[in-house]
């Protein structure tokens, strides 16, 4: 088991590095993966960045992902737990809505007066602490592919064979340590695997922004969005 998540990013540190990525920007989903992307982007000296996503749950299993949405307008279903739930296109629709609200309020309070690098014509390395059914990655990838990446990298510590596969078809490539089968979440694979607040997310990011080496720009002073 990782002990924690950020125990989890440094694990992918050396399968990262030994890639030869060129100017890459590190682009955490929130809440999770934050602490999974802060030693990944520290070790790659890569900016540190936000890709906003939400999850759709089920009526009466909001643990069971129906979607997800991400900026950028971006949604994914899982068309196999939608149809299975039965809950109708209105549940669906007004739940997304709901979820872009939340959505919304957490990117008005994490990237307060952060300057976002523009990862157009870079490579996107997409980070989390783990996959279940790919519905948030899914819409992450969709999202930072319509602002332009030019390559995508998805890097998770933890995730279902069934999961790393589909989204191997929609990423350039996919770096994941522990394909686990007898998967039933991401937690049961971490000792310490607490919900993040937004107070604890908010100091992680400021703590990791006013490193003196964080490269913002990746070494292009033309590089904000």
């Amino acid at each position: 088991m990782y002990a924690s998540r950020t125990e989890a990013g440094q694990r992918l540190v050396p399968l990262l590095a030994e890639m030869g990525l060129q100017r890459p920007i590190v682009f955490a989903l929130p809440r999770g993966g934050v602490p999974v992307a802060i030693p990944v982007a520290a070790a790659l000296g890569a900016p540190l960045e936000l890709v906003m996503v939400r999850k759709i749950g089920t009526p009466g299993a909001e643990e069971l992902v129906m979607g997800a949405i991400a900026e950028g307008e971006e949604t994914v279903v899982n068309e196999d737990i939608y149809a299975a739930a039965a809950s109708g296109r209105s549940y669906l629709e007004h739940e997304a809505a709901r979820q872009r609200d939340e959505m919304a309020r957490r990117a008005r309070l994490y990237l307060s007066g952060h300057a976002r690098a523009d990862p157009a014509g870079r490579c996107a390395i997409l980070v989390d602490d783990g996959l279940a059914t790919g519905a948030t990655m899914k819409a992450a990838l969709a999202a930072i592919r319509r602002r332009g990446a030019a390559e995508t990298v998805v890097a998770v510590p933890v995730a279902p064979p069934r999961a790393l596969d589909e989204i191997a078809r929609l990423a350039d490539r996919v770096v994941c340590p522990w394909p686990a089968e007898g998967f039933r979440g991401v937690g049961q694979f971490y000792r310490e695997f607490h919900q993040l607040s937004d107070e604890e997310t908010i100091a992680l990011l400021r703590a990791a922004w006013a490193r003196p080496d964080h490269d913002w720009n990746g070494g292009d002073e033309d590089a904000r969005g």
